[in-house]
């Protein structure tokens, strides 16, 4: 497949990227710095503004998939959604956040108490940013939310699936590395389960 990564030199993105370019896709790879971007097999790297969706829709143009894996904070749906569609590729894939992961009936994780006041605004964002999703008529979108631990790790290949639910092991613990969710979302493109709709990954 040809798919299009905006963020591609990023913590996930650049996980995304490497598990793109092992399964043989053609990737072209956005961030505003492309020297920063892994040379890969298959991979293009572009430069590329999220918040300038007039120059990035022509970077996404002929793309079988575009994948967006930039913070909340730094980026706009608006912006984002507008250029995947005035590029004419019908399938846009999230790298949600875990924040409006329900931990309750109606509850989302960033709703608790003890949610850290640092990751507050950007789980927020997140949170609306999936709202917005909901709201698009047309879009083929996905959201994939990582556990609350979203952290650097191992390429297990073995890891659980969920819908709306935080998804929390048997020791308590709510985590996915970079690497594992990479082959979720990967798996994900090329045998789509998940159309518009959120889902989450963890162990």
């Amino acid at each position: 497949m040809k798919i299009a990564l905006i963020g591609a030199s990023g913590a996930a993105g650049s996980r995304i990227l490497k598990e793109l370019s092992d399964r043989g896709h053609s990737v072209t790879a956005i961030a505003r710095d492309p020297q920063r971007i892994a040379v890969l097999p298959g991979v293009t790297p572009v430069a590329g503004d999220a918040l300038k969706p007039d120059t990035l829709a022509p970077l996404l143009a002929g793309h079988d998939a575009v994948i967006s894996s930039i913070h909340f904070l730094a980026s706009d749906a608006e912006a984002l959604i507008s250029a995947v569609k005035t590029a004419g590729v019908a399938r846009y894939l999230v790298v949600g956040g875990a924040g409006s992961l329900e931990v309750a009936p109606g509850g989302a994780l960033y709703d608790a108490p003890d949610f850290p006041a640092i990751y507050l605004n950007e789980a927020k964002a997140g949170g609306a940013f999936l709202k917005r999703l909901k709201a698009e008529p047309a879009l083929d979108w996905t959201f994939l939310s990582p556990s609350a631990e979203f952290v650097p790790g191992e390429r297990t290949g073995r890891f659980r699936l969920g819908q709306d639910g935080l998804l929390v092991s048997d020791s308590g613990r709510s985590f996915i590395s970079f690497e594992d969710f990479a082959v979720a979302l990967a798996d994900e493109i090329e045998t789509p389960k998940h159309r518009r709709a959120r889902f989450t990954v963890g162990y």
